[in-house]
């Protein structure tokens, strides 16, 4: 009963609910920018009705997301002000720079370009709407970066010192701070994440098409970009992926020891499957690769990696306690990032050598099913990969990775506002619950009416004269629009 009274676990589970719902629409937005892109810029070239047609599809698809994902983020800057009160004093110095320029210069990149493929194809030049959708890409892929500057910060702090009473960081280099030790690796290795989500998004609606036999051509263009975004992207994630390890190895040891399920510092071997008794602190497996973990970070098999008992019995990490610790829970959640991964590569090479060895897919209903539910894959990926990079570093929400300025460090207990009860945070989950879950069908009902209608050509189907109703409601940043939805001219 404890757990129902504890203000800092009730905090954090809001913020999780409140973060891992809007990463349902982020790498949607950013991957399916892409694919917007490409069609955009196949249509240029050809000039042809129905890719035109596609292009207008894939507009309506990631407006009705994009709308969604920006609702859903502004809850977050609540959090930030009322139950993350103390980690806002602490980090407000550092984060100021970062978010707004992800507001000044990101979102109104995207948001103004999105109006353009809105309602400019006939407004602005062919040249000119092209270059808008990749803008309206390179804009969400701009505003990712912002927000993982000021995210990879709390990971591994750089270019700031505490100030004089040891209450605030202070930043006294900007660009340290925004090139921190854990940027590089962190943002390509997520875009590159969001970039396969959206593949495997589009892959599963030209599977369902396949499926239906309908909109056939369009079908299998689709699912020839998805295949070849997919592969490129999937054989991209190897290297990013072992940069990404690279740095937690180099920053954050405990992050590493918990992902291990290392509590004696050893040679750390590479686990497929197993479980974390944290009692005997020992893991249980089937089998296990000698050394594997240490070659994927250091490039051989006889690393010796520091375990959770000596760690903390450093200054550095002294604040740890062991017993403490969500071992088999950051255990888990990376296992299954990795284990996602293998089905994503396996699906990516299936469909690129089926799609493009005759357009054999098009007769194939395991495998256009197998696209139809590819995106269960990276979302899972993304999720737990959230997980394993979040709870890792805890118990500090301000991590003291190993080259950070001395000090400059918080306490996820620290962090939270002691003015906030827990009745309150049950509230505000319930309401979060309700309100999110009425979000998700809303978005849910208008996608899977524009994937009904599908892609329409100008001289088509009576559809073909659908133009876009968008509501706009004033909020933070000057605007997020709230619902999107295809009315077709003299129908409903």
């Amino acid at each position: 009963m404890e757990a129902f009274a504890d203000v800092a676990l009730l905090s954090r589970l809001q913020f999780a609910l409140t973060v891992a719902y809007h990463f349902l629409f982020v790498p949607l937005s950013i991957g399916l920018g892409l694919i917007l892109a490409i069609n955009e810029t196949r249509y240029y070239r050809t000039r042809k009705p129905e890719d035109a047609a596609a292009t207008k599809f894939w507009v309506k698809i990631f407006t009705a997301t994009f709308a969604i994902g920006v609702a859903t983020g502004i809850t977050m800057e609540f959090s930030f002000g009322t139950n993350w009160a103390n980690y806002s004093r602490f980090v407000g110095d550092i984060f100021g720079a970062p978010l707004a320029a992800e507001a000044l210069l990101a979102f109104f990149l995207e948001s103004v370009f999105l109006g353009v493929l809105l309602f400019g194809r006939k407004r602005v030049s062919p040249k000119f709407y092209m270059v808008s959708a990749w803008l309206v890409w390179a804009g969400s892929c701009l505003s990712a970066l912002w927000i993982l500057i000021a995210n990879s910060w709390m990971q591994t702090p750089a270019g700031a010192e505490l100030n004089a009473d040891g209450t605030e960081a202070v930043i006294t280099d900007f660009f340290a701070a925004a090139m921190n030790p854990s940027i590089f690796a962190r943002y390509t290795h997520t875009v590159d994440a969001l970039l396969i989500m959206g593949a495997f998004v589009a892959m599963a609606v030209a599977g369902w098409y396949m499926l239906k036999k309908r909109h056939s051509d369009f079908a299998m263009k689709t699912m020839r970009i998805a295949a070849v975004v997919g592969i490129v992207t999937s054989c991209a994630m190897i290297v990013f992926a072992h940069a990404s390890a690279v740095v937690v190895w180099e920053e954050q040891p405990t992050k590493l020891a918990m992902m291990e399920g290392m509590y004696d510092s050893e040679v750390p071997p590479l686990y497929a499957v197993g479980i974390v008794d944290e009692e005997t602190q020992e893991v249980i497996a089937p089998f296990a690769i000698p050394g594997g973990t240490s070659f994927l970070a250091t490039g051989n098999f006889d690393t010796v990696y520091p375990g959770l008992n000596e760690l903390a019995q450093t200054e550095e990490y002294s604040d740890m306690v062991v017993e403490d610790m969500p071992v088999n829970l950051v255990f888990q959640s990376y296992h299954l990032m990795v284990a996602m991964y293998g089905l994503i590569m396996l699906t990516s090479i299936l469909v690129l050598v089926f799609t493009f060895r005759g357009g054999r897919i098009a007769k194939m209903r395991w495998l256009q099913w197998a696209a139809v539910l590819s995106p269960i894959w990276p979302f899972i990926a993304i999720q737990t990969g959230w997980i394993t990079a979040e709870v890792g570093r805890q118990p500090w929400v301000v991590y003291p990775s190993m080259t950070g300025p001395e000090g400059v460090s918080l306490l996820t207990a620290d962090g939270i506002s002691m003015s906030v009860s827990a009745p309150e945070l049950w509230l505000t989950i319930g309401l979060f619950i309700v309100v999110y879950l009425v979000l998700l069908i809303g978005w849910a009902r208008v996608v899977g009416r524009f994937i009904k209608e599908g892609p329409v050509s100008e001289e088509g189907a009576p559809a073909a004269d659908a133009t876009a109703d968008v509501v706009v409601v004033e909020g933070n940043g000057g605007g997020a629009v709230v619902a999107v939805e295809a009315a077709a001219k003299g129908g409903e």
